[in-house]
């Protein structure tokens, strides 16, 4: 079984408390990602995705000058970099979430994704079976 430092990817853009939304916004557009970690003093504090932003900020008729700390999710789940894949799949899949932030000692340290599993042949199916599990629950939610 593959450890998740083996699968991470460790090269993390961050944001801190410090960004505010369209800050965050603008980075996410530059890379192309759909989620930032929000940092304070290398400890995660938070993670902040595009669907925090149209729910928590736009819908709610925020300011994209709102500060970070207001608009994202701070009850994160996070895993160890020496867990294995499976344990990282079960969470994601038991919490409806596509990734995971990586910690080590409260330092954020890389990030693990279902894109992640999806390249490895061997956790090709696990990868399949949570992503089928997250989006058939989003999928009941929407339609509710």
């Amino acid at each position: 079984m593959e450890k998740i430092r083996d699968i991470m990817t460790d090269d993390i853009e961050c944001c801190s408390l410090l960004d505010n939304v369209y800050e965050v916004a603008v980075k996410m557009k530059e890379l192309n990602v759909g989620a930032i970690p929000i940092v304070d003093q290398g400890k995660i504090v938070g993670m902040i995705t595009d669907r925090d932003i149209v729910l928590r900020c736009i819908a709610e008729k925020h300011p994209a000058s709102s500060k970070v700390g207001d608009i994202m999710s701070s009850d994160l789940i996070t895993i160890s970099a020496d867990a294995d894949s499976k344990e990282a799949v079960q969470l994601m899949a038991k919490h409806q979430i596509r990734r995971l932030p990586v910690v080590e000692g409260g330092k954020l340290i890389g990030i693990v994704s279902l894109g992640d599993f999806a390249v490895r042949e061997l956790t090709d199916d696990q990868a399949k079976t949570a992503l089928s599990d997250i989006s058939e629950t989003s999928q009941s939610q929407m339609n509710h």
